[in-house]
């Protein structure tokens, strides 16, 4: 059994990713299961909060055993946030693929100030994720890394690598999916999914080029720090 667990930044393509993933055929996908466990143990207020919460179990161990119980098919992937596993036990992390899912942060910073006005360090979650993977790097663990940039450049060539570094044959169907909504999206799909139930594959978005206002500079160049330790391990078409 392969468990693909992908820990991505957030304002990420992550859920075009999971698409991808859910079109081969021997393999399911899991869309952030720990979601409703890290509101409970945050306090964190994000739209439809309560209907996430009822969706899923707030308990760790739960969600751990429904990930590792018996599945019919050989692939696992799990769809997580950053942000999501910084609040877990990371002992899991030894069992699964751990696939770091980065983007620049300025595109992350500049998507996320069209709803929050002041993002922290948190928010963008490259500092934990740069500290998360030289941890398993620590532990003898082989985490994989891929910016987005790199996949929207040649989608196939990319996925073509990192399914050879999982060992996992490539399929030509990860390269397109049907629009719109998904049975294993999340129930919080309608608040945050408009956008990639309008696509049918990989496509850049249009949020790289925007100006960042002067206040939001100084998180800028504390997360770049992070990026650019991070990025030179990506793999590349």
């Amino acid at each position: 059994m392969t468990y693909i667990n992908l820990i991505s930044s957030p304002r990420n393509i992550s859920t075009a990713f999971m698409y991808s993933f859910a079109q081969r055929s021997d393999t399911e996908v899991l869309d952030e299961p720990f979601y409703a466990v890290y509101l409970h143990r945050t306090g964190a207020n994000h739209p439809g909060k309560e209907e996430v919460m009822k969706s899923q179990s707030t308990n760790e161990e739960d969600v751990l055993k429904m990930i590792f119980e018996p599945r019919s098919k050989p692939v696992l992937f799990i769809k997580n946030m950053a942000h999501h596993i910084e609040v877990l036990d990371e002992a899991f992390l030894s069992k699964v693929t751990n696939l770091f899912f980065i983007r620049n942060p300025h595109q992350i910073i500049a998507s996320y100030a069209e709803v929050i006005e002041q993002p922290t360090l948190r928010d963008v979650g490259i500092e934990y994720q740069y500290q998360l993977f030289n941890k398993l790097v620590e532990n003898n663990q082989q985490p994989l890394v891929l910016d987005s940039a790199w996949l929207l450049e040649d989608p196939e060539k990319v996925l073509k690598h990192l399914c050879n570094h999982m060992n996992i044959p490539f399929e030509d169907s990860m390269l397109r999916w049907p629009q719109g909504p998904k049975p294993y999206d999340g129930v919080w799909a309608p608040y945050w999914y408009n956008n990639v139930h309008q696509t049918k594959g990989f496509a850049r978005q249009q949020t790289s080029s925007r100006t960042l206002a002067e206040h939001l500079k100084p998180l800028h160049e504390k997360a770049m720090h992070y990026y650019e330790k991070l990025s030179p391990f990506s793999i590349k078409p």
